[in-house]
């Protein structure tokens, strides 16, 4: 580090699912460091849903090769969560890793830096105060997930659908509605598999994944072939269908069917 501070530095950048973008933190972290004069940067974006992935965390592992070869003056952590999810001793395991192999560690979301030169006395004051801001950062989080986790099954109870709707069916209002033409599609398609028809084949004309489609024989079969649905949500969406569950899973009669989906589309093509 020189006298006017770091001119080497790295970003460790952590988002728990790959439905998350790491973007935002690196974007501000970089900002930061811009804003200290440093040019010299190095990113290590991860994606790791919990401490049980520990044996897979290639990138933070890197990251400490790195540091250890003396490659930084500093790291910076968007949030000091990001570290403290890692495990209950992580985060000063870390810091101790940092500061014994001359780099210093800030944390951009609660203002925390420990440098190289501060004196002994204060990075141990400063690795406690990290420590414990990081374990109140994790029950913070557990509590966010608790209070998002009730509110679904708040919804849940009150009839309303969270997730993704299964194939036929869309989200109206918070509520599961069936679309008819896409239902009955999927309905013909599960239907000229038992009468015979290979996967393969139904899945070339009818334009559904052949492994969708396997899927929805194997676990949906009785939903659109007889709508029976085990989850009351689905039932009262089905409601709108039962009426054309006349041809039985057994029997299936595929023209009508086909007919029915036909004029189905047509009156989609018309009303749009």
């Amino acid at each position: 580090m020189s006298e006017n501070g770091p001119t080497t530095a790295a970003i460790y950048a952590r988002v728990s699912t790959s439905d998350q973008d790491v973007s935002r933190q690196l974007d501000e972290a970089c900002e930061h460091l811009e804003g200290l004069g440093v040019a010299d940067v190095e990113e290590y974006p991860e994606i790791v849903s919990g401490a049980a992935d520990t044996d897979t965390r290639e990138v933070y592992n890197r990251l400490l090769d790195d540091i250890e070869n003396g490659e930084f003056d500093l790291v910076l952590v968007h949030e000091i969560s990001r570290l403290s999810r890692l495990g209950p001793t992580e985060i000063h395991e870390f810091i101790q890793h940092c500061l014994e192999h001359d780099t210093g560690v800030e944390a951009l979301d609660v203002g925390l830096k420990i440098h190289v030169d501060d004196g002994e006395l204060q990075q141990t004051i400063y690795s406690m105060v990290a420590r414990l801001m990081g374990d109140l950062a994790q029950i913070e989080h557990q509590q966010k997930l608790q209070r998002i986790r009730s509110g679904v099954r708040a919804a849940q109870s009150a009839g309303k659908w969270t997730g993704r709707p299964p194939a036929g069916f869309v989200v109206e209002d918070s509520y599961l509605r069936v679309d008819l033409a896409e239902f009955l599609h999927v309905r013909e398609a599960l239907a000229r598999v038992d009468c015979g028809e290979s996967f393969a084949t139904v899945a070339g004309d009818t334009g559904i994944a052949e492994s969708k489609l396997r899927s929805l024989h194997q676990d949906r079969r009785d939903l659109y072939l007889s709508g029976e649905a085990e989850d009351d949500r689905v039932n009262e969406a089905l409601t709108d269908v039962r009426p054309l569950q006349d041809a039985r899973a057994e029997d299936p009669n595929l023209e009508e069917l086909r007919e029915r989906v036909e004029r189905l589309e047509e009156a989609t093509d018309i009303d749009a």
